[in-house]
């Protein structure tokens, strides 16, 4: 049987010197000096220097291959002259004297370089993505990728949890994102859905008694591409437990975080157990419920400070049920002129009117407003900010949503301009204690925050008894550097519970039956308590990698438009296919896809 290779191309060393030796792999580089040629190997594993002299008959041939061909080269192994030593190659001390080769896989015109590492618009990278995973980064970070997941599994083991699947094909949701739909053809008429989570199934898991659940969980939602979403399809260290309270959950997922992130990178990491900051307090001091712990800035509220300032544009904002949100940046008063011309303008650019500032200079405070604000309300407002000499005070005033967003998007752009960002570092934190309730002004009734599955704090006696906008859920969500690996909840498992949470949404109890009917008649004969969690595997290697998007740390993405270049999907199908679904097709105006749907595939 003919043998590609005896050894892989990073395990040569002095010690096989004047062994005869095969290779086998893609030309990664050539050089040729005055009569000797000089070939870099490289495969999966690292790269061998090839040297092929004038007397081995082929010096020619081989020089005009391309880089990127695929050959097997033949001969001894020997040491290279002391001035060839590359000491940045483990094979570096070494070489293989070629004394035959073989082309295994000839390479055409490329549409980009592989080494050196060229830019290349992103289409072109997708379409070939094979020829792009040759590239060291973005294979390196594939590798990554499987070396995590391992690592991901293996710490799930450890604390007793079993791996285990659940359905791909599954029915549609009412709930969370858009659901890709996929046709019956022995139910005409009828769908299946791909699973955005497999939710219900693990709670399943957990009605049949396997206590302890996890799988790296293929999910599918019709979602919009972002630079840390990718669109179509993703995974999620899916996990459930029964007989678990948050504290318990919290624990183990602390343990396997911190020590993924500590097993793959060298930067600080935060201490367990990760800090717990309630709702209300993270979208107060960050403007949002994912804060970037790394921007040492804090938001305050000074809505009662201008409640009977001077300064009626903010007054008649805040009569109309307004607030006013304010940033104190330390140490910033000599900032030129230009940079708060840039921060008007960003604040303007995410919907705020203006962006208000005063400054703090050694013997007064100047700004665009200073003239009407008294003194006692300075003092106030450098009291609530914690205001010193050289400070900087920037001011959002708006209805409260809109300000409470804004103010959060100022602080991380006040984060980047001034490079406040800590480095190196992975700040992880809990947002807990979500409302369980929200009102929607457009529906005008209220309607379930985030997870309707969430346990409420006090149980039943909270949703007969309380304000539903004053209910809170034990519902959870894990946070690093700025962005959420995974929402997570303490399920609720009480059936009278959940057709009382369901109503006080608008749902009826027939409807509660019909639309999530394995799990509620699970409840109904005998259901532990019980929860879970699913942190993103692609968010999480995205950071562990250092990658400003997630397409690099997924072997095979969609691009934006969720479309795989590559394989050309989605694509049209026969008339026949169509046929045998029962389908046919409502295509917009000026579609020709139509018309394509007799093309053999």
């Amino acid at each position: 049987m003919e043998i590609y290779r005896t050894h892989k191309c990073d395990e040569l060393r002095t010690e096989h010197i004047e062994k005869k030796v095969t290779l086998a792999g893609w030309i990664h580089n050539r050089r040729d000096h005055g009569g000797v040629l000089f070939l870099d190997l490289r495969d999966h594993y690292g790269i061998t220097q090839i040297v092929v002299y004038e007397d081995s008959g082929f010096q020619e041939l081989a020089a005009h291959l391309r880089k990127e061909t695929v050959v097997q080269f033949k001969g001894h192994v020997q040491a290279r002259e002391s001035e060839n030593i590359n000491t940045n190659l483990p094979t570096g001390q070494i070489e293989l004297k070629a004394e035959s080769f073989q082309v295994l896989g000839h390479c055409g015109d490329l549409p980009f370089s592989v080494f050196p590492e060229e830019q290349a618009p992103e289409s072109v990278r997708l379409k070939y993505r094979y020829l792009d995973l040759r590239r060291s980064k973005l294979h390196e970070n594939i590798l990554l990728r499987s070396r995590v997941i391992a690592s991901l599994r293996r710490r799930m083991g450890e604390h007793g949890f079993n791996e285990l699947q659940t359905p791909i094909l599954t029915a549609s949701s009412p709930e969370g994102a858009r659901d890709y739909l996929v046709p019956s053809r022995l139910h005409p008429g009828k769908f299946y859905a791909l699973p955005q989570a497999p939710q219900q199934y693990k709670q399943l898991y957990m009605m049949a008694g396997f206590d302890r659940y996890f799988q790296i969980a293929p999910c599918f939602r019709d979602e919009d591409a972002r630079a840390n979403r990718s669109p179509g399809e993703f995974y999620q260290l899916d996990i459930e437990m029964s007989f678990a309270t948050q504290d318990e959950i919290f624990k183990i997922l602390e343990d396997v975080l911190y020590g993924v992130f500590t097993e793959f990178t060298d930067w600080k990491i935060t201490d367990t157990p990760f800090p717990r900051i309630p709702y209300r307090e993270s979208m107060l001091k960050y403007g949002t419920d994912k804060p970037d712990l790394r921007i040492p800035l804090e938001i305050v509220d000074v809505t009662d400070i201008f409640r009977n300032s001077g300064f009626n544009a903010f007054k008649r904002v805040i009569e109309k049920g307004g607030i006013v949100r304010a940033i104190n940046v330390p140490q910033i008063a000599g900032q030129p002129r230009s940079f708060f011309d840039r921060m008007l303008e960003f604040a303007q650019s995410i919907g705020s009117q203006g962006l208000a500032y005063l400054v703090w200079n050694e013997d007064e405070v100047k700004g665009p407003i200073a003239k009407v604000i008294s003194k006692d309300d300075l003092e106030a407002l450098a009291k609530a900010g914690g205001v010193k000499t050289g400070d900087v005070m920037f001011f959002v005033c708006n209805k409260e949503k809109e300000a409470v967003q804004i103010a959060g998007e100022i602080r991380a752009r006040l984060g980047e301009e001034l490079n406040l960002i800590e480095e190196n570092v992975y700040r992880f934190c809990w947002i807990v204690d979500y409302p369980m309730y929200e009102y929607d002004p457009e529906q005008k009734q209220i309607i379930f925050s985030h997870n309707p599955f969430s346990m409420p704090q006090g149980g039943m006696e909270a949703l007969e008894d309380k304000d539903p906008l004053d209910i809170l859920a034990y519902q959870y969500d894990i946070v690093c550097n700025g962005a959420e690996l995974s929402s997570g909840a303490i399920r609720n498992h009480q059936p009278e519970v959940m057709y009382k949470a369901f109503d006080i949404a608008g749902y009826k109890p027939e409807e509660v039956d019909a639309q999530f009917g394995a799990l509620i008649n699970a409840f109904k004969l005998g259901a532990p308590p019980h929860g879970g969690i699913a942190p993103g595997v692609d968010r999480m290697i995205m950071l562990i990698a250092n990658e400003p998007n997630i397409r690099e740390v997924i072997a095979f993405p969609m691009n934006q438009s969720a479309q795989d270049l590559m394989m050309d999907a989605p694509r049209d199908v026969t008339k026949k296919q169509l046929k045998e679904l029962h389908l046919k097709l409502n295509l917009p105006i000026g579609t020709d896809s139509e018309n394509k749907t007799d093309q053999p595939r």
